[in-house]
């Protein structure tokens, strides 16, 4: 019986979409997910309620989850509630693939824990140390045992870059591409604050990763968030995976461990 209803809810899994939403600080990312696997990704600077009804006519949507850092406009989540079969507005009362060993679960990111839950899901049985570089560089660890045990929170490269030079009185503004190649030292001001952030955040990683090994740690290291290039483009190694979409496949991982208890 068992494996009959099993077959059956495989069976029905095929014929629909989940739509998952990931809004953070600056931009709000969607991803289509079909059978696990994301058959159509779009970035929005500005996501509406008409994107969500476009999605919708588009697509043969019936499931849908939100996660946001900030206040997502209600008509946005008043027609996704709409619309979908199955609404989730992702929050920490919201159940989830793994355990949650956050001392104060209600404060913790949306983002950093669907980051974990993808992390868990793509090297299941593994530890795992999760790097989000975003607006805020973010350093989170799931164990292979215990689930999400906590992290810890960091500025990202434009916060660094617009502090240096909005508390001192000469260093100027300065931007860096992600695809830029930073030298060891620069040999003027703004290549020495670009090198001197950019840098100092792959040390920064490298730190976490070294202070795991000499804990005879065996782990993984994912690399995830807008500035995640920034990151790979200085480490060449075997353990450290980039993956863009991190945070949206634990939001279709969460949204589908939720069909399942139906």
């Amino acid at each position: 019986m068992a494996t009959k209803m099993a077959k059956a809810y495989v069976s029905k899994a095929n014929e629909y979409m989940n739509l998952c939403i990931d809004q953070g600080n600056s931009r709000t990312k969607v991803a289509l997910f079909k059978d696990g696997v994301i058959v159509k990704n779009l970035l929005y600077r500005s996501f509406t309620s008409v994107d969500v009804e476009r999605l919708f006519s588009l697509y043969p949507i019936t499931q849908s989850i939100v996660s946001s850092v900030a206040n997502m406009e209600p008509a946005v989540i008043n027609a996704l509630n709409r619309l979908s079969k199955r609404f989730v507005l992702f929050d920490h009362l919201t159940p989830l693939p793994i355990k949650n060993c956050y001392q104060t679960p209600e404060t913790l990111g949306h983002d950093r824990i669907a980051a974990a839950v993808g992390a868990a899901h793509l090297s299941p049985e593994q530890n795992l140390l999760i790097v989000d570089a975003g607006s805020a560089v973010t350093y989170d660890f799931v164990s292979a045992e215990q689930g999400y045990l906590g992290g810890n929170i960091a500025p990202g490269i434009k916060m660094r870059l617009t502090a240096l030079n909005q508390m001192t009185k000469r260093l100027p503004k300065v931007e860096v591409e992600p695809d830029a190649l930073t030298p060891l030292f620069g040999k003027n001001t703004k290549e020495a604050m670009a090198a001197g952030v950019v840098r100092g955040l792959v040390f920064e990683v490298k730190g976490y990763m070294r202070s795991l090994k000499e804990q005879k740690i065996a782990f993984k290291t994912y690399i995830t968030g807008g500035h995640a290039p920034y990151i790979l483009n200085a480490m060449k190694q075997k353990d450290v995976v980039g993956e863009p979409h991190l945070v949206l496949i634990g939001l279709n991982c969460i949204l589908s461990s939720l069909e399942c208890k139906v």
